[in-house]
């Protein structure tokens, strides 16, 4: 009887990443993946429900942890300055996928059923932001311009730090992102 293997979804999601990277996400099947990984169909579905989920897997309690940084975030904060505090806190909790960022930006980058589902993960964020925002006393109104906004903010500073963490921190690159914009809207 096979033992439990505790490096097995990180082998599953290696190996899916280099099929995807290699032949194209529509392309790669997963026992493709098991095989390449050298385990079971079954240890597969133990960890994703379907090769989607391999890039996805964990996206939906993102909305949950930037929302609650959005309630974490000083009080006496104006909103905007809240939000970037939160959009940091949020930053922080996501060190860990940075080795994969890069590269799951590419896959998801070459397949339109792909870009639909960030597309949906991201309204879901949006949503959540919209909430926390409102809590803290925005309208709907501003609540949505500024979650909006914040999540522009916050994937362009993701992916500019998943490009090159080594550079900067991810603070700093959402402070130049924010402050990016705001050079834009001044005449």
């Amino acid at each position: 009887m096979p033992r439990w293997d505790p490096e097995a979804k990180e082998r599953l999601r290696a190996a899916a990443l280099e099929l995807f990277a290699e032949h194209g996400y529509e392309n790669a099947t997963v026992t493709q993946i098991t095989e390449r990984a050298g385990l079971t169909r079954r240890t597969f579905s133990r960890y994703f429900a379907d090769k989607r989920d391999v890039l996805f897997a964990g996206s939906e309690q993102v909305p949950d942890a930037m929302a609650d940084a959005v309630r974490r975030a000083d009080p006496a904060l104006p909103l905007f300055p809240a939000l970037l505090a939160a959009l940091v806190d949020a930053g922080d909790l996501f060190a860990g996928l940075v080795s994969h960022a890069a590269q799951r930006r590419a896959i998801i980058a070459s397949s339109p059923e792909l870009q639909e589902r960030e597309r949906t993960k991201l309204a879901a964020v949006t949503a959540a932001v919209v909430e926390a925002l409102q809590e803290r006393g925005a309208t709907e109104s501003s609540a949505k311009m500024l979650a909006q906004v914040g999540v522009a903010i916050f994937q362009t500073a993701f992916e500019r730090w998943t490009e090159k963490p080594e550079d900067t921190d991810f603070a700093a690159q959402i402070q130049q992102a924010a402050a990016e914009l705001a050079a834009h809207l001044v005449p």
